[in-house]
């Protein structure tokens, strides 16, 4: 798809037009705020879960006392 640096070249011009020069530096430094986000999160929830103790087994459920028939 990518074959060639003047389709790269043309997608920078596109990008360019249509947000402008002052913009592209906002939109760049956003989306590396969020993938760090991303990742902090992900290595901050794969810590807790491996710190965690593991889960209990629940009680065994006692059944109830049959009724007599009378």
């Amino acid at each position: 798809m990518w074959d060639s640096p003047m389709h790269l070249l043309i997608v920078a011009i596109v990008i360019l037009v249509l947000f402008g020069g002052r913009k592209i530096p906002e939109l760049m430094r956003g989306l590396g705020e969020g993938v760090r986000g991303f990742k902090e999160g992900m290595s901050g929830a794969a810590q807790s879960q491996s710190t965690a103790p593991p889960p209990q087994a629940a009680a065994p459920v006692e059944k109830p006392a049959e009724e007599k028939k009378a």
